[in-house]
């Protein structure tokens, strides 16, 4: 059986978290607690002792107090939590969208890691590793048995470091050995191509790259078309776990010629902060259609409710994640970091995005193939333990099926949107009118 998880190696989005990232300083303060809150301390000081003097084997103290940690930022929301030193590591790794790796996207099928495609021009294609090859051991040691992430770990390591791979590929007698040199692996965070007469952009995730990917995208499409033939572009929002809020705005930005993007609003109600347009658009005016789905959330959000508010593009897909909050990533030094929800963000219109998520202009129903009928795909927000409830959220809740067809051929949601950009299917909220914006009064 497969498991449909795929990683870029080795520092992708493992677990495609919904999440929001504003870096925070070190050193911030803390309102004093009151003395009750001091005996509660006392209380959790004294069973913590117990616990290391009484439990049936000894426990880890570092286990203990992370674990104990954990347990209180769990009890907020699902999105804050602590980051020991290497997870605080891998999370930076995520967001910079480069990491010392091999240059391979990988699955786990049948307990070996599958090699989906490496990327070009990295160590991995250079030394001869192909699409469908199973990696079967890491430097002597047996992949049967661990787990994808695990794999990924030992196949992770500083840059001009070797790894040895044993690799099993069909209609090769014996497995072959293969010496790959770690390099930094650039990860694109905008895959992008033209449909003969149409820009297709696909963001995967919001990193430190992904604005800069993205004008390399419109700066090729416009080269491979000329302006008089190209109908729009397609932006692919679909399983976009989110990233960066810087990135968003940039990414919306280049869309826009004015206006609000968003505006996230914290504890104090006087802590509002705006992020608004400025003047030039990036594609000319060009149609513009964003897709989106159940595994659209956070950043992507932002964008596609930014561009839906201001009437800049027709939302096409279903239901959108709903994650509407705003992580600040606290560094701890060598302790690692603390990820805290601190605000809500809320699109031009002044909606909170929060359990609710983007209902698209169109809404197209992506079919599932045969083999993942019964199961269910739909991921949301409102369906979270413990999610902080949005001020717009209904019992309707967020999300959608979060599933996006391999083969372009069997895209419904994509089909659609080059049907209205090439003026073969016509709908009311397409092309949308900039001067019908919602905006929040």
């Amino acid at each position: 059986m497969m498991r449909k998880l795929s990683l870029l190696f080795a520092g992708a989005l493992m677990g495609a978290s919904a999440m929001s990232l504003v870096y925070g300083a070190p050193g911030s303060t803390a309102n004093a607690a009151g003395s009750e809150t001091y005996k509660q301390l006392a209380i959790f000081g004294d069973i913590f002792e117990r616990v290391r003097a009484q439990y049936v084997t000894p426990p880890d103290d570092k286990s203990l107090v992370e674990n104990a940690i954990n347990g209180m930022l769990a009890s907020l929301d699902p999105h804050s939590s602590y980051m020991n030193a290497e997870q605080a590591q891998d999370m930076r790794v995520q967001t910079k969208g480069e990491f010392g790796g091999l240059g391979i996207e990988v699955t786990m099928e049948n307990d070996l890691v599958k090699v989906i495609t490496p990327i070009d021009d990295t160590p991995a294609a250079k030394a001869g590793v192909l699409a469908g090859d199973y990696i079967a051991k890491i430097d002597g040691e047996e992949v049967r048995g661990l787990t994808l992430n695990d794999a990924v770990e030992k196949m992770r390591g500083p840059v001009n470091t070797p790894i040895k791979l044993t690799i099993l590929r069909q209609g090769a007698d014996k497995p072959i050995e293969l010496t790959v040199v770690r390099d930094i692996i650039k990860v694109k965070a905008v895959k992008f191509r033209v449909e003969n007469d149409v820009g297709y952009m696909k963001i995967t995730s919001f990193t430190e790259k992904t604005y800069d990917d993205l004008e390399n995208a419109i700066d090729t499409i416009k080269k491979q078309v000329p302006a008089d033939k190209l109908k729009g572009y397609v932006l692919d929002l679909r399983l976009n776990p989110g990233g960066l809020l810087d990135q968003a705005v940039s990414v919306s930005d280049a869309f826009l010629d004015r206006g609000e993007i968003v505006s996230t609003r914290g504890r104090d109600p006087k802590d509002v902060t705006r992020f608004d347009a400025r003047a030039g658009d990036d594609i000319g005016g060009k149609p513009l259609i964003v897709l989106v789905n159940g595994g659209s959330a956070s950043a992507s959000e932002i964008v596609a409710g930014a561009l839906q508010d201001l009437r800049r593009a027709t939302v096409v897909g279903t239901q959108s994640f709903g994650k509407g909050s705003v992580q600040t990533i606290i560094p701890l030094g060598e302790n690692g970091a603390l990820r805290l929800t601190t605000a809500l963000y809320y699109t031009p219109s002044g909606k909170s995005i929060q359990g609710k998520g983007i209902t698209p202009d169109i809404k197209v129903e992506q079919p599932l193939p045969a083999d993942l009928q019964g199961r269910d795909l739909t991921r949301g927000e409102s369906d979270l333990k413990g999610h902080i409830k949005g001020a717009d959220e209904s019992s309707t809740g967020s999300g959608s099926a979060a599933y996006v067809p391999p083969d372009p051929k069997d895209d419904l949601q994509l089909i659609y949107a080059e049907q209205l950009l090439r003026g073969h299917k016509t709908d009311p909220a397409f092309p949308p009118n900039p001067q019908k914006a919602v905006l929040n009064q």
